[in-house]
Parts: C-alpha cells; structure tokens; sequence
C-alpha cells in the first residue's frame, strides 16, 4: 500500500535529500517546473530526467535523458508523468536503485506501486511533495 500517513511522509521527506524529478518541463507554466524550483528552495537537490530537453538545463541543474545517466545515488524519484507512463518511471527507479517513487497529484498506478514495495521502495502515490512540504511543515534540508 502506498504511504498515505501524514508521519510517513513526512519521515521520507525528511530523510530524503536528492530527488530526480521524470518529467521534468522547461516551460515555466508546466507545473513541473515550479515544483522542481519549490523542492531545490527547500534544500533537495533535484536532479531533471527528459529525454526531450536532455543536455539542457533547467533551474541551473543539467537535464538527463534517463535515471540509468545519473550515476549518482538517488533517495527519491518524483513521477510527472501521466499513470500509465509511470509504470516504466517507476521500473526506471527501481533499476536505478532509488530508495522512493512518488507519483504527483493524478498520478495513480497501483500495479506500479506494487512492483515498487515488492523491490523495497517507498512509494507515495497521488500527492506532490512541495504541497506536502508546506502543509506538514517540514523543516528545510541541512546544507550537504
């Protein structure tokens, strides 16, 4: 079951700090966009998957083309994609051995969701982590 308590989100929005936002938008209209700059405000470092806009930045931080280009250790995947392409979102995330997938407001696959618990993923479903950050008052992350 994906994570629903306010306390278990807010203990994975406090124990994460690097976030690779799928789905990412260059333009400052998509919602993806302002979220990216909410969470990077808040102390996460957010590091941008499309495949469109690859090599391109976007809030200062280069675009990857996919989760498997990172390389970099990743707690937490932020899903902007519609629910039936979350499903190869999430599949990315566990390959890439993310600890967490959250798939924002109207991001809704439970057979993803599942696939992500049973490789021991957190899995947050349906919410957006800069809504949740105001509204449980999460406190911002420490400098790294």
């Amino acid at each position: 079951m994906p994570m629903t308590a306010d306390q278990d989100i807010a203990d994975l929005l406090k124990e994460t700090r690097t976030i690779a936002l799928v789905g990412i938008s260059d333009r400052p209209e998509r919602p993806s966009y302002s979220v990216m700059k909410t969470l990077q405000d808040h102390g996460y470092r957010v590091l941008p998957v499309n495949p469109q806009i690859a090599g391109e930045h976007v809030h200062g931080e280069f675009v990857w083309a996919s989760l498997s280009d990172i390389g970099v250790p990743i707690d937490m995947v932020d899903i902007f994609r519609n629910s039936e392409a979350a499903g190869e979102a999430v599949d990315d995330a566990i390959a890439a051995g993310a600890k967490a997938v959250w798939m924002q407001l109207g991001v809704v696959n439970p057979q993803a969701a599942a696939r992500a618990e049973a490789a021991g993923l957190k899995v947050v479903m349906d919410y957006c982590p800069a809504i949740e950050i105001r509204r449980l008052a999460i406190p911002p992350v420490p400098a790294q």
